[in-house]
């Protein structure tokens, strides 16, 4: 028995949601008494790959082919397969990210496994099942799926599990997944990167966001300032970006991405079902909005009921005399 992780990377740094998967499956792992091996592809320094050991690699797999430097899923998924194969592995991880939402159907039709995609916690294998939980019905419920083919694949929600850093050491070896340029069928024609040095959303662990409560674009500086004294990722609501207030990148819901941060604060959102489907998984939300009805005051942790033009400087200023008492 032995459990395979595929590693995500950008710009030669492994994605934070790749190495909660890896912990996950060394948890796992652990669990069982099994091995974990780490699978990269397309190119990333030696440095990287060793550091996979921290976080709960036993073996390093790299297959440094160039083609897999731009994201194709159906090369990706051969690859993942290959190395499935010859690891023996009984149970493949993967993040739920988007490269992983694209790979892990493809994947468990070429492999014949059961998916249970989005898990939020560590398989229970009481009484030789393999059970996973996950959120289901926008996050409203919980279900549990029982998978009984001989492979399995899961793919973990992005801040749902904890990166634990440890001490460790794997054989990083070079692997020949087979995939060659005929199997790559998409070409990257142009790349358009995000500006700035704040956290990517999928990957923000603290989140400011805000609607049309705002009243305009020129009054964002307000969101922004508290972000910034947070060390938060900016985000929005459908009509802001509908508007072209925010960019459409920032837009957070169930037309949006989907977030899981650790804090997730709104101002002047209402708080519609679609808005709240792709940030109800955060673990605290906190709402500020004037109209105490708000439907979002429901889902919320914490509630302000007040202007968020009185409220957000008074909070920023909190923050940052706060941060200034912790130095």
């Amino acid at each position: 028995m032995s459990v395979l992780v595929y590693i995500d990377h950008a710009e030669g740094k492994v994605k934070k949601a790749s190495l909660e998967a890896l912990c996950y499956a060394a948890k796992y792992a652990e669990t069982q008494g099994s091995q974990v091996t780490a699978l990269v592809l397309g190119s990333i320094s030696d440095t990287v790959l060793a550091s996979l050991s921290n976080y709960g690699a036993t073996a390093v797999w790299h297959d440094s082919n160039s083609a897999f430097d731009g994201f194709d899923s159906g090369a990706y998924t051969k690859a993942i397969a290959a190395a499935a194969t010859q690891a023996k592995a009984t149970v493949v991880v993967l993040s739920h990210n988007s490269n992983g939402k694209a790979i892990a159907p493809r994947l468990s039709a070429r492999l014949k496994a059961g998916l249970v995609a989005g898990a939020i916690a560590l398989p229970n294998t009481s009484n030789g099942e393999f059970v996973v939980q996950k959120s289901v019905f926008s996050g409203k419920a919980f279900a549990f799926y029982k998978i009984t083919t001989p492979i399995k694949i899961v793919s973990v929600n992005p801040n749902a599990f904890a990166i634990n850093k440890t001490e460790g050491s794997a054989t990083v070896s070079a692997f020949n997944s087979g995939v060659s340029a005929a199997d790559i069928k998409i070409k990257v024609l142009s790349v358009e990167k995000q500006s700035g040095d704040t956290v990517p959303l999928p990957e923000a662990e603290l989140v400011v966001s805000a609607g049309r409560g705002m009243k305009g674009p020129e009054n964002w500086y307000l969101v922004e300032d508290l972000a910034s004294a947070l060390g938060a990722t900016t985000a929005c609501s459908r009509p802001v970006a509908d508007v072209h207030w925010r960019p459409h990148h920032e837009h957070v819901g169930q037309t949006g991405i989907t977030i899981r941060p650790n804090l997730y604060i709104a101002i002047g959102i209402s708080g519609a079902i679609q808005h709240l489907a792709g940030v109800n998984n955060s673990k605290v939300i906190v709402v500020i909005n004037k109209d105490p009805e708000a439907p979002f005051f429901k889902a919320a942790d914490y509630g302000i009921v007040g202007d968020a033009f009185n409220v957000l400087p008074k909070l920023t200023a909190a923050v940052k005399a706060f941060k200034a008492q912790q130095h």
